[in-house]
């Protein structure tokens, strides 16, 4: 393969619902760019795309495929992205590296659910979008719906540059606006055969082919004047302007395909190649210290990883964007996202599993290279003296968690490494180990996704595993003061042990003055602060204890002792068992024995007193409470509301948002349990939410009692 340079390169994600045809249509590409001397078929599962055994099972994309084609002396870089959402990371990091988006429409069907999520992605990210128009032969397609629904869903910014003439079983022939001319496919696709419009279609042509070059014409201060002069713009002066459009996202155009006939085909290849931005016309990255770097061969070299792959005899395969000078075999970068040294010493450009060798790559470019030593997804390699890091891609949050485990009690160590490998291709896979619930974690973007994850352990790891339904991460704390104290006395011959604690407790918040005084019924302790010590807690929350003993009845080094026994109760609450937080304890009083007193003594005679105060201080469960925002179909609005109310979600706001409408809500963690799927089912899986973990409260009372019966019974059990 010979080497392109910035300008002759184009980078496109293939975006649209499941079974729009992204990975046919990819194939087609792949065949007419020299890739591929025979088309494979999804149905035959024998795609360059698609060719995990994983998305042979499930008969659909799971991961992002990077490809190529070489079309008139440019090279096109082709990701195909899944279109299920629950493997939206693919989709999020393809649309990140891409410079264009080629977002299918499926004719028979309109505009789906995945089409609808994809563009919202897009339009997050501000990335250019061209609109394919997809499965035209189907008995049941409806171009003119399509476009319709696109243009209520998308905006009045939908511009036809192509329309089908005999849509339906015997397609094969569409109107191409910017040639003017009618372009008709035989049965073996490929190159279509360039005729001139019909009479009976022309006055239809000229219409939207008037419309077209208005459109376009908008895009440029210069055109819209030589548009006001002539009335029209010549092919050329229509092309910059609709190059102009795509590039700002003023301007979304619409193209005809069957990918599985091959129709269509060559056409976007030449849109691709002739109206769409290449890397160097796109906005200029900033690095992650603001620094802007130019895509070009002239800069220092620097690379971002996207995508890390696992195969079989070969072990990591880290798929790169070049972002600015030159990589060339065996050059030395820094990694410096670990301030590590990195030999890239082989280069590929990749058609899915197939890879050929190359000798160097330009910025721009996308490619793969294997065997670096410590770099990962969202690392940047970067030439030492330029020193360059960019921002990572943002994955989504998990929305669906589960507990798993390893059937054979012996295969947890490899379930943990496995687990590894998998977030290592799909950085949307989360997993903790959390001490308290003595439970793997693993949470992903849905119930689908995860049970994916599953197979890949049961099938490719060979390690059995179960789901279980994952306890939740409450919190305990005080809602009065207490005061106690504690005598720990032991005497069994020899030395014996000996210390009295005398504490009080009582809530932690920012805003509370020191303390002085407590009034404990017709009692008033005060107490003198000596000194103070914070700890921010690893689980959250706050433990602030004051040395408040007067004339040393309790020796300073016995201090950290009676602190220590205080932590270790704090990190099993006498509720539920879950650790406790937000609390201040002041240690005013006590005794010593000049013989027998130690620091074992203390610490036991610290964390009784603790235990006595915090039963009497009113203690309350706390537990983790989320935001969520839904966008949902505005028809669908009401179900979805009802439902959330349901879960105890307090409605925060509301939002239209064209057909939809945006709902924020707090809620409880341990009402969101299988919340995807339950919104998918809803609303016919046309809404999509986020939940990102907000604060802890106190359970309602009737909410505290139930759990209180169920640790007992769990206590029981046990």
């Amino acid at each position: 393969m010979k080497t392109y340079t910035t300008s002759d390169i184009r980078n496109i994600v293939l975006l649209g619902n499941a079974g729009s045809g992204k990975t046919t249509l990819a194939e087609s590409m792949l065949l007419e760019g020299g890739v591929i001397k025979r088309r494979g078929d999804t149905g035959s599962k024998n795609t360059v795309s698609d060719h995990r055994e994983i998305e042979h099972s499930q008969e659909g994309s799971v991961f992002s495929t990077l490809l190529y084609a070489e079309w008139k002396g440019k090279k096109v870089n082709i990701l195909d992205a899944p279109g299920a959402d629950d493997f939206v990371g693919g989709a999020i990091s393809s649309l990140h590296i891409a410079d264009t988006a080629i977002l299918l429409l499926n004719t028979q069907n309109g505009i789906e659910v995945g089409a609808e999520i994809h563009w919202r992605h897009a339009q997050r990210m501000k990335k250019p979008v061209v609109l394919l128009a997809n499965h035209l032969d189907h008995d049941k397609t409806n171009f003119e719906k399509t476009v319709d629904e696109a243009k209520q869903f998308f905006g009045n910014k939908i511009a036809l540059v192509q329309y089908p003439i005999n849509g339906g079983p015997e397609f094969d022939t569409i109107i191409d606006l910017r040639l003017m001319k009618m372009l008709k496919w035989g049965k073996d696709g490929g190159k279509a055969e360039v005729m001139d419009i019909p009479a009976n279609e022309l006055d239809k042509a000229e219409e939207l082919q008037a419309e077209l070059i208005e459109t376009a014409a908008e895009n440029d201060e210069e055109l819209m004047e030589i548009f006001f002069e002539n009335e029209t713009l010549t092919p050329e002066e229509m092309q910059r302007g609709i190059l102009a459009g795509i590039r700002t996202r003023n301007m979304f155009p619409v193209l005809c395909s069957v990918a599985k006939k091959n129709f269509g085909v060559q056409t976007l290849l030449d849109f691709i190649c002739n109206a769409l931005p290449a890397p160097d016309e796109m906005e200029t990255p900033q690095t992650t210290e603001g620094v802007d770097v130019v895509c070009s061969v002239d800069g220092p070299a620097s690379a971002f990883v996207f995508k890390n792959s696992i195969e079989q005899h070969i072990g990591e395969v880290l798929h790169f964007k070049v972002m600015s000078g030159k990589l060339t075999e065996s050059i030395d970068l820094i990694n410096t996202n670990r301030q590590s040294k990195e030999r890239v010493s082989q280069l590929f450009a990749v058609a899915g599993k197939n890879r050929e060798k190359v000798s160097e790559l330009c910025a721009g470019d996308l490619g793969a290279t294997v065997k670096l030593k410590e770099t990962r997804t969202n690392h940047t390699l970067s030439d030492k003296a330029a020193d360059y890091q960019f921002a990572p891609i943002p994955f989504p949050e998990p929305k669906h968690r589960t507990a798993i485990k390893a059937a054979n009690e012996a295969d947890e160590e490899k379930l943990g490494e496995a687990l590894n490998k998998i977030r290592e291709e799909d950085p949307t896979v989360v997993m903790q180990y959390l001490k308290e619930l003595k439970q793997l974690i693993l949470s992903g973007q849905g119930e689908f996704h995860l049970n994916t994850v599953k197979w890949h352990l049961d099938n490719v790891y060979g390690i059995e595993t179960e789901f279980i339904k994952p306890k939740i991460q409450y919190r305990e704390t005080i809602t009065k003061a207490a005061q106690s104290s504690y005598r720990h006395k032991k005497q069994s011959g020899g030395a014996g042990q000996f210390g009295e604690v005398h504490m009080i407790i009582e809530p932690f918040s920012e805003d509370k003055p020191e303390p002085s005084s407590f009034r404990f019924g017709a009692k008033e302790q005060t107490v003198s602060v000596r000194g103070k010590d914070e700890h921010q807690l690893d689980w959250g929350g706050k433990l602030v204890f004051y040395n408040c003993i007067v004339g040393g009845v309790i020796d300073a080094r016995f201090l950290p002792a009676i602190m220590k026994g205080i932590m270790e109760k704090m990190e099993t609450g006498p509720l539920t068992g879950s650790y406790a937080r937000d609390i201040r304890v002041m240690v005013y009083d006590g005794k010593m024995h000049p013989v027998d007193s130690n620091e074992i003594s203390f610490k036991l005679a610290g964390m009784n007193a603790f235990k006595t105060a915090f039963k009497e201080a009113g203690p309350k469960i706390m537990e983790p409470i989320y935001d969520v925002e839904v966008l949902v179909p505005t028809d669908r609005m009401g179900d979805v509301m009802s439902d959330l109310q349901g879960r105890r979600a307090m409605i925060q706001g509301m939002n239209n948002e064209g057909r939809y409408e945006r709902i924020s809500v707090r809620a409880p963690l341990a009402e969101m349990d299988r919340y995807s799927t339950a919104l998918s089912s809803l609303t016919n899986g046309r809404a999509m939410y986020s939940m990102k973990f907000a604060e802890y409260v106190q359970v309602p009372s009737d909410v505290q009692e139930v759990l209180l019966k169920a640790y007992e019974a769990e206590q029981e059990e046990e």
